[in-house]
């Protein structure tokens, strides 16, 4: 998979800006922020749109899904990039303080389940994840692997991966208490990759060599399905979800205009190329 310009602006938990200074006509230019796991995804639009629209200024910034939310409910950004639904409570906020979020489906993601390249673990069922995550099962021997203590790797709370792994993955139960918490997809990444006993799970945009994704099963009855391309189109990947956007209202201008491209050929071509599933 295509991971130059993804591990090098994943390492970082914000994205700098791009070309957005102080001085420059909010007319012509648009912040957003929010999801980790949509970080690269933006980046690669908002460059390719910037190209053809020379004058528009777009500062893209990670921090978590929740982020997004919160930036978009207080007026410090255009565009709330989420990998996960808004909560009833937190639309009820954004009415309260004069926002009426409207959601976009712009992409669709599976996640990832990743071991060290060394565990000799190919695939475990969703009953399997939960107790390892919820820190039920400790040892890998006790799920078909070698003898050696499990160390979870999730993503921290604000974060819509979290959220989205642990009410469908863990059945809305809580991590265990020695889970550890990552500050982004980029930080479980290199996690798993540096401890042999490590288990973690972000975008399947983020696999690489250094991780190993293996395969996941709805029950001890079902097939074992690898989290690729094909697998999330056709719905046989278990563990997907859609990737938004929330604007306040109908996007006009500036957004409409990007969004309008984030939505084209052009744009749905580019999520491909970032090994996420297109919605077009």
């Amino acid at each position: 998979m295509r991971k130059g310009l993804m591990s090098l602006v994943a390492g970082f938990m914000c994205l700098s800006l791009i070309g957005c200074g102080k001085g420059h006509d909010k007319a012509n230019s648009i912040q957003i922020k929010g999801s980790d796991t949509m970080v690269n995804l933006v980046q690669a639009w908002t460059e390719a749109f910037m190209e053809a629209n020379l004058g528009s200024y777009i500062a893209v910034t990670g921090g978590g899904s929740g982020t997004g939310i919160a930036a978009l409910l207080n007026g410090t950004c255009d565009i709330a990039m989420c990998s996960r639904k808004m909560k009833g409570k937190e639309i009820e906020l954004a009415r309260e303080n004069g926002i009426e979020p409207k959601e976009m489906t712009v992409a669709l993601d599976g996640l990832a389940v990743v071991v060290h390249p060394s565990n000799p673990i190919e695939g475990l069922t969703i009953s399997q994840l939960s107790d390892i995550f919820t820190g039920k099962v400790t040892n890998w021997k006790d799920v078909g692997g070698k003898e050696g203590k499990i160390l979870v790797a999730s993503r921290e709370v604000n974060s819509g991966t979290h959220v989205y792994f642990k009410e469908h993955v863990l059945a809305k139960k809580e991590y265990g208490a020695e889970a550890l918490l990552m500050p982004s997809s980029q930080a479980v990444a290199d996690e798993v990759a540096q401890n042999q006993n490590a288990i973690g799970y972000y975008g399947m945009g983020y696999i690489s060599p250094n991780q190993k994704a293996i395969k996941v099963a709805k029950d001890e009855n079902s097939l074992f399905v690898a989290p690729i391309l094909d697998n999330v189109t056709n719905g046989d990947y278990h563990i997907s979800r859609p990737l938004l956007i929330y604007t306040n209202g109908e996007p006009t201008g500036l957004v409409k205009k990007f969004l309008d491209f984030v939505l084209s050929a052009e744009g749905q071509e580019i999520v491909k190329k970032i090994d996420f599933v297109p919605v077009i």
